[in-house]
């Protein structure tokens, strides 16, 4: 069982960064991490994931170039490091853990979800 809990969510306006934790219980280099956002009234949808080891990534074409993924699996904590923030960013950013493997962007491929953390991006 792994319980993640995610901070660093927050109000910002358009252009600026926020970086977004996931803080996990369990050992975390024993799964693939992921992130993903919804926004109200909007399908949860894919951002970024990271391999077990941090060396592959892949991200969803809406936010490459903008967002960056990346982990420390000492602290078992995963990190998502927004720049260039939109208004169409503004959801609640979701953490994930699925096995190891080939990376996935389908939630249904991940096992463990947190609460959330709202971000909300001002024009």
């Amino acid at each position: 069982q792994v319980q993640l809990v995610e901070s660093g969510g927050g109000l910002v306006q358009a252009g600026g960064t926020l970086r977004l934790s996931c803080a996990a219980s369990g050992r975390t280099f024993l799964y693939t991490m992921g992130w993903f956002r919804q926004a109200p009234g909007q399908e949860r949808e894919f951002v970024a994931t990271i391999g077990w080891s941090g060396i592959s990534t892949l991200y969803s074409d809406s936010v490459k170039g903008r967002f960056t993924i990346s982990r420390d699996n000492a602290k078992n904590t995963v990190y998502l490091q927004m720049n260039s923030l939109k208004p169409e960013d503004t959801a609640v950013y979701y953490c994930a853990a699925g096995p190891r493997g080939p990376l996935r962007s389908a939630s249904s491929d991940y096992v463990y979800w947190g609460q959330g953390t709202q971000v909300t991006v001002s024009s």
